[in-house]
């Protein structure tokens, strides 16, 4: 029997995640992310060696996000990634309209 941990809690902006840390959180494998990287759907430095790779809170949230998408409806990465960058403009036009007086957004 494996039992498998997972990494939770919270995380300040000013820390880096690694790669394997990331990989870790996310309970996948470094490729995982690496291959995400590279598509340009995580992280915010494609160009940067995979080695050098270091990740913030937000893109924990992400890598988190395109995996639950992924993995329930069977999606590749590309809609994936389309789903979350969705999600996440309906959320900033929400927060938007609230603060601009419209309370029913």
């Amino acid at each position: 029997m494996v039992i498998q941990q997972s990494l939770s809690g919270v995380l300040l902006e000013d820390v880096a995640l690694t790669l394997e840390e990331l990989a870790r959180a996310c309970d996948v494998e470094p490729d995982w992310v690496v291959r995400h990287v590279h598509a340009g759907v995580l992280g915010s430095q494609p160009e940067v060696q995979v080695t050098a790779l270091r990740f913030r809170s937000i893109d924990l949230m992400r890598a988190r996000r395109l995996l639950r998408i992924e993995r329930d409806f069977d999606a590749n990465e590309d809609l994936a990634a389309l789903v979350v960058d969705m999600a996440d403009e309906i959320r900033r036009l929400r927060t938007r309209m609230h603060v601009l007086g419209n309370k029913t957004a």
